[in-house]
Formats: C-alpha cells, sequence, structure tokens
C-alpha cells in the first residue's frame, strides 16, 4: 500500500514536534549551523579554514581552532559569540565555548 506524500510529510511533523530526540538533533544542528554563519562574520573568510563550529552538547558549543592564535581570540570573544548565536536563533540555548586545538 502506498500512503500519499502529505500523510509522510504529517507524520514527520508531528514526530519533530514532540520532544523527541531528533528534535533536540535538529535544533543543535540549527545552532551549529549559526554558529558557523556568525563565526564567517566575526572572522572573516581569511580564517575560515582556521576555525569551525563542530557540536553542541549540554548547551556548551565546541569551536575547533587550527592553532593557538585562533584559539586565544575565540577565548578572547566567547561571550560575543554566544551572545551573537543566541540573537541569531532567538533562544538562550548556548551557555559557553568549548574550543579545541
Amino acid at each position: 500500500m502506498i500512503m500519499p506524500l502529505s500523510f509522510l510529510g504529517d507524520t514527520l511533523k508531528n514526530r519533530i514536534a514532540a520532544q523527541t530526540p531528533l528534535k533536540k538533533q535538529l535544533q543543535a544542528s540549527r545552532i551549529v549551523e549559526c554558529a558557523k554563519e556568525l563565526l564567517l562574520e566575526m572572522f572573516g573568510k581569511e580564517q575560515e579554514r582556521n576555525i569551525a563550529a563542530l557540536f553542541l552538547k549540554n548547551r556548551t558549543l565546541t569551536i575547533s581552532c587550527a592553532n593557538s592564535a585562533v584559539a586565544q581570540e575565540v577565548r578572547l570573544r566567547q561571550q560575543e559569540i554566544v551572545n551573537g548565536v543566541n540573537a541569531k536563533i532567538g533562544k538562550n540555548e548556548v551557555d559557553r565555548i568549548r574550543y579545541l586545538l
């Protein structure tokens, strides 16, 4: 039996609307994408290869830094990054930054 596409779409929307692990993963993915956009705005195209938002876990955004100079800049601007990401998504979902070398 073939189900209509609208039925599948409605089912998917209902599954995502509920507090499920899938919804949490989608929200975290959206936050990481917003963080990537913000980092590009803040650090510019020339630093794009040196800094990357990786994932969100327990309200902590993990950022990969290619070298210690970039990590230092992230550390100095971490509150600006947190505030910027939260402003982009319209909610306070990020509390702190963790950076990896």
